[in-house]
């Protein structure tokens, strides 16, 4: 499973249902993941003069597998943000390219951004 952006945050903020979350998927021994995207949008929103928060943050992106954007992803990516530009709904190319990594990987996102919903064929987890 993939973890989204989000549910790393709230992970960070020790929020009560995603750390549970993460613990059921974990205590199945299901392997948990991130993606390169993520890891991009955490360090853009990163405060550096957090010097604490800089290495709890290393330690959770070094925590989790990773997937990365490779050509196979890039163009599942580039379809579904096309596909849904075409018919008026727009989603952030970064989701765009986490759902293509997702989907080419075979792997369900756990999220809490309901906008993941409207990529059809990519399986969506929340909580």
């Amino acid at each position: 499973m993939i973890l989204d952006t989000n549910v790393l945050i709230d992970i960070m903020r020790n929020n009560k249902e995603a750390v549970s979350k993460a613990k059921k998927i974990a205590d199945k021994e299901e392997p948990l993941f991130i993606t390169t995207i993520t890891v991009f949008e955490l360090w853009q929103g990163f405060n550096p003069e957090k010097k604490q928060k800089y290495e709890e943050l290393k330690e959770l992106i070094s925590s989790f597998g990773l997937f990365l954007l490779d050509i196979e992803s890039a163009e599942i990516s580039g379809k579904v943000r096309k596909e849904l530009s075409s018919k008026g709904l727009i989603v952030a190319p970064e989701d765009c390219m986490i759902a293509g990594i997702a989907m080419r990987n075979n792997q369900t996102l756990l999220t809490k951004d309901n906008h993941f919903l409207r990529i059809p064929g990519l399986k969506v987890d929340g909580y």
